[in-house]
């Protein structure tokens, strides 16, 4: 118990669509009985994209701020601890300490107005 986990089964209902403003991002925090898992969507329009909180350049999760995941502009994933950036499409580095490398992804769908993992 306690352990911080990288994935979670699907069809875990996390709120209605509208939990997240469009062209915004939400942390999402799930206590599960193998541990608990860190999250974060970004929505776009009606297409939501999930990534678990940790920046493959050094581990750590990515916003210092609740919900603090994009770049001022909203167009990129930003890491605010060494200014990382990732295309919220994919999650590939773009820019900073680790271009190469990707968000680990999290499966996640909109079904009926509401956002599941997938």
């Amino acid at each position: 118990m306690g352990e911080r986990l990288t994935a979670t089964p699907p069809g875990v209902r996390l709120g209605p669509l509208d939990l997240i403003a469009d062209g915004a991002a939400r942390n999402f925090v799930l206590e599960m009985r193998a541990g608990r898992f860190h999250g974060f969507a970004v929505r776009n329009g009606e297409a939501v994209h999930g990534y678990v909180d940790r920046c493959p350049h050094m581990g750590l999760p990515l916003a210092q701020q609740l919900d603090a995941y994009l770049t001022g502009d909203g167009g990129l994933i930003q890491c605010s601890w060494h200014g990382a950036l990732f295309r919220i499409g994919d999650g590939a580095c773009v820019g900073g300490p680790c271009v190469g490398a990707a968000l680990t992804p999290w499966p996640l769908e909109v079904r009926d107005g509401a956002i599941f993992s997938a």
